[in-house]
């Protein structure tokens, strides 16, 4: 999931653990209907590893997506985000499409089914899929390296450049750290730069450990699209939107911006739902750059949910989606032997359910005003969709997963709505461990501020320059020369705002002067923060 921000490694992991385990709860909805017919005993003819511990009855789908209007409503209601739109496919059919609420505040323009919200890392299992479209096409394999198709790309080890795969990459597994290039873009640098500067980074151990990557995931669908001969954008219209006639689809930011029927992101300010930044993530539009409406995300559900196959038409094959949708690796390890662990696959969250049933889902968070979410459940043929346009409360995944609940037992079992509004908290906590901290009241001086100015070079982030201006000392990083003040904090500590996708409200981070070198601890996460004039 995105946002695109480092803390997501937790979330993800939060969320993950949070679907596959659940809490009590004495939450529930109002009773189901009797069934016209007896439960179904086709669980009798499946393998021990398809069979589920609990059956569901004939018209339970139904009587869930029946309850959906209502679930919605209230969500919107007490949460009062501006719009939301829903989709739920079954047994190969749309069987729900709504909107709710507007596509702006401060406006009459209704949410619908056709109305295009930025999906964030949603576009994650949908570029998973346009992977699989060329494994079946014969241009690459789940096992490609990355650099037969990119030779100039590298990463800090050697043996690990020459055999990361694009597989390993949508699986997390490359031994980058979480987020690694993410406040590259927020810097700037655009995705062949951000790619170029992953050599730098110092990996954990290749294939055993999960670190969820935007730019890992955008190396490998590169190197995919460079394989067929197209850029990743055109391959995504031409091998997927196109074919399932999702016209109102692009992994473009252009036409997302120039489409009529728009969500605008919001983000909450003082009580209040703003439109107040819009988030360009071309950069890593592979991981999180698609746009797309519920009714054109209906129609790629569909198309999961027939094994590949869409309006009677093979647009995938099967086999070549099977390893995308299956663990590849454990995301979130058991905590204790009687909870369940999450899995990941290959652009896809994979786990095991309380009704014993495996789940594949996904969700996207731009902390500047996209929450989505998607979850299907194979062994019932059911999937649905939830896209909003406000900053991520959880609100995407609470919606899905009480529809789940609704599905497999008739009620609503757990507190969805505390557990995610929990998981999600922290998305929106400061940077910095200055965070609340009190200014000394007798700091030591700093010394001359022209002694601090120059230009500081640190190979992953590029120059920083640093200067003299009307008795203030401005800092300057990246392409666009994004600039922050620093204000004093005592002897060579100085203070700074970041800013960005990554950086909360409320954040403040240091910059201290050593001899010639300064550390920026905003970016020194991974011990790489250090710039030498």
């Amino acid at each position: 999931m995105t946002r695109s921000g480092r803390k997501l490694l937790s979330l993800a992991a939060a969320t993950i653990m949070i679907v596959a385990a659940g809490c009590s709860s004495d939450s529930t909805e109002s009773e189901e209907p009797s069934p016209s017919s007896p439960p179904p005993t086709a669980d009798s003819e499946l393998s021990p590893g398809q069979v589920s511990g609990v059956d569901v009855p004939d018209g339970r789908i139904d009587y869930a997506v029946g309850q959906l209007d209502g679930i919605a409503q209230e969500l919107m209601e007490s949460s009062n985000i501006p719009g939301m739109a829903v989709a739920v496919v079954h047994d190969g059919e749309v069987v729900y499409s709504e909107g709710f609420g507007v596509r702006e505040v401060g406006t009459d323009e209704s949410v619908d089914g056709d109305t295009v919200f930025q999906l964030a890392s949603l576009s994650k299992p949908v570029g998973s899929t346009v992977v699989a479209s060329q494994v079946e096409a014969g241009v690459v394999d789940w096992s490609t390296p990355v650099s037969s198709e990119l030779p100039w790309f590298a990463l800090s080890d050697p043996w690990v450049t020459s055999n990361v795969t694009v597989g390993d990459f949508y699986a997390h597994r490359s031994g980058l750290p979480s987020h690694a290039g993410d406040l590259l873009e927020d810097l700037g640098y655009d995705r062949r730069q951000v790619l170029e500067r992953l050599r730098e980074i110092p990996l954990d151990p290749f294939r055993s450990t999960y670190h969820y990557t935007n730019f890992g995931v955008t190396a490998a669908a590169e190197a995919v699209a460079q394989a067929s001969g197209k850029d990743w954008e055109t391959l995504s219209q031409d091998a997927l939107y196109g074919p399932l006639g999702m016209t109102s689809t692009s992994s473009r930011f252009s036409d997302y911006i120039d489409r009529e029927n728009r969500a605008v992101p919001h983000v909450l300010a003082d009580g209040e739902y703003e439109a107040k930044y819009q988030r360009e993530p071309d950069a890593q539009t592979p991981a999180g750059g698609v746009s797309s409406s519920a009714n054109d995300m209906a129609a790629w559900m569909t198309m999961l949910t027939e094994e590949g196959v869409y309006d009677g038409t093979q647009i995938v094959d099967a086999d070549a989606l099977v390893p995308a949708v299956t663990a590849q690796i454990v995301s979130s390890p058991s905590p204790t032997p009687d909870t369940r662990a999450g899995f990941y696959g290959y652009g896809f969250n994979v786990s095991a359910n309380a009704a014993g049933r495996t789940t594949v889902s996904h969700s996207g968070a731009f902390a500047l005003g996209a929450g989505t979410n998607f979850l299907w459940i194979p062994s019932l043929d059911v999937a649905i969709i939830a896209l909003t346009n406000a900053a991520p409360i959880g609100l995407a995944e609470t919606l899905t997963a009480e529809f789940a609940d609704l599905v497999q037992f008739g009620e609503v079992r757990e507190d969805w709505r505390t557990l995610y509004q929990g998981a999600f908290a922290s998305m929106s906590d400061p940077e910095g461990e200055l965070v609340d901290a009190t200014a000394p009241e007798n700091p030591t001086p700093a010394r001359p501020l022209p002694s601090y100015a120059g230009v500081y070079q640190n190979e992953f982030w590029g120059p920083a320059t640093v200067e003299e201006a009307g008795g203030a000392l401005m800092l300057s990083l990246g392409p666009d020369a994004t600039s922050f003040e620093l204000t004093h904090w005592d002897g060579d500590t100085f203070t700074f705002v970041p800013t960005g996708e990554n950086a909360p409200d409320g954040s403040i981070s240091q910059a201290t002067f050593s001899g010639d070198t300064v550390t920026l601890e905003f970016f020194d996460k991974n011990g790489m923060g250090r710039f030498t004039k």
